[in-house]
């Protein structure tokens, strides 16, 4: 019978500091996008219905490109 073998772990890379900065960049844009949005006016022919979309494509993307980012390399 065989022995119960324990799993190796599996990679760990944690955030860099970077990708945790840029995150927290989009969230804030994701949300100022939001804030934008709800002074829209419903035929979309003011200021903040213009730039909400890209407030908001600008947060999601840069919360993507910071939880990807790579740690920096220490030499």
């Amino acid at each position: 019978m065989k022995k119960d073998v324990p799993a190796p772990s599996l990679p760990y890379e944690p955030l860099s500091y970077r990708g945790k900065v840029l995150a927290g960049v989009g969230g804030a844009l994701v949300v100022a996008g939001f804030v934008l949005l709800s002074f829209a006016d419903s035929m979309g022919r003011n200021l903040p219905a213009t730039l909400s979309p890209f407030f908001l494509i600008g947060g999601y993307a840069a919360i993507g490109v910071g939880l990807f980012l790579p740690p920096e390399k220490t030499t």
